[in-house]
């Protein structure tokens, strides 16, 4: 008899649900815009255009300056579980993931990060009491920053009883940076017909898309302990951290490389590289080889590609479009990074339409899946 095939899970059914979340968050812009007259007390001015970009720019005569808030999700709760299976401490892990979430959105533009600060809330005073797990966080943490040419300046580490669950503290921070000089700003608005859409590669989940996959482990007979089939378990394939992608950026940037738009493939994953606001087709005739991790993830889940793509990164970590004429050289200095650019696609003007086709899965994603602004 033929097995029943599992039902289809879906990132919204995780109770991660875009639709009713980025409603708030435009509502935010939208109050937040109100605010912006008071920079002229300091001297300062927004750049409009910014504003629902991955980082928020103010200008100055000499220089821009980014500020960024982000959050790691749920993935401590894998590193969590995994200790009390394993024993291994992990959070030196997690730790380059939130970092990583921090400024792979920073240098989206072309910010680098100067200072961060981690804000890390527990549910119980108790949390803070477990000193080698303390210890294992804040190293990895300030590795993260040696990664990121930035300095840890600051944090808070509330005890917050109630609000949050006493296993699993809140994990967040912001950073500040800055262009300089001038020249190396990231513009969306130079994106052309004809431009390359590369990536730089993933190394799996990253730090999104965990609901899902606790969802998933969940429903495995040996849990995060199942072999995802290349010897690896696949609580440890989860916990591969995310990469620090600022060096590459930095060294891109210096070497007088300035792409036309950059995306860090995180939340809305491949949605997200219809990003600007200027509408474009972006069109996909190769897609990169997916992580072990998340074909693990798609067949466990019973995802479609259209579930797949649209919320995990699928091999694809960071997008840069590039002029034709920077492509070799920009994949030289990738290299240097141990890394390959791959070449996806390219940018094309269709008159308003506004879409990323995937041609290899026959996959379209219309304007109207990617509500962020």
């Amino acid at each position: 008899m033929e097995q029943a095939k599992a039902p289809s899970l879906t990132y919204q059914g995780s109770g991660v649900d875009y639709e009713q979340m980025d409603p708030a968050k435009r509502a935010a812009q939208i109050c937040a815009l109100t605010t912006a007259d008071n920079l002229a007390h300091h001297g300062m001015r927004e750049v409009p255009w910014s504003r629902g970009e991955s980082v928020y720019l103010t200008e100055e005569d000499d220089r821009y300056n980014g500020h960024v808030e982000e959050g790691l999700g749920t993935k401590n709760r894998v590193a969590e579980a995994m200790r009390r299976l394993t024993g291994q401490l992990s959070f030196n892990l997690i730790a380059q993931d939130l970092l990583a979430m921090i400024v792979n959105d920073m240098i989206t533009l072309g910010v680098m990060p100067v200072t961060v600060a981690m804000h890390l809330a527990a549910g119980s005073s108790d949390w803070f009491a477990d000193e080698p797990r303390v210890a294992n966080l804040m190293e990895g943490f300030a590795e993260a920053c040696d990664i990121a040419r930035c300095t840890w300046g600051c944090g808070e580490m509330p005890t917050l009883k109630v609000l949050v669950h006493p296993d699993f503290p809140v994990l967040a921070g912001s950073a500040a940076g800055i262009i300089k000089p001038k020249s190396r700003l990231i513009d969306p608005r130079n994106l052309r017909d004809g431009d390359v859409i590369t990536f730089l590669p993933s190394t799996g989940i990253h730090a999104n898309g965990l609901t899902l996959a606790q969802q998933i482990a969940e429903s495995l007979p040996d849990g995060y302990l199942t072999d995802i089939g290349n010897g690896q378990t696949y609580g440890d394939a989860l916990l591969v951290p995310t990469p620090i992608y600022v060096p590459v950026l930095d060294d891109l940037l210096g070497a007088g490389i300035v792409p036309h738009y950059t995306v860090n493939v995180t939340g809305h994953a491949w949605r997200k590289l219809e990003r600007a606001t200027e509408p474009f087709v972006y069109v996909i005739h190769a897609v990169p080889e997916v992580p072990p991790v998340l074909q693990f993830i798609q067949h466990h889940g019973n995802l479609t590609n259209e579930e797949a793509y649209g919320n995990l990164n699928m091999g694809a970590g960071f997008a840069l479009f590039l002029a034709q004429n920077d492509v070799r050289a920009a994949s030289d200095v990738v290299r240097r990074h141990g890394m390959e650019l791959f070449n996806a696609g390219y940018v094309t003007k269709r008159g308003d339409l506004k879409a990323v086709e995937i041609l290899p899965l026959d996959l379209t994603f219309d304007a109207e899946s990617l509500k962020v602004r």
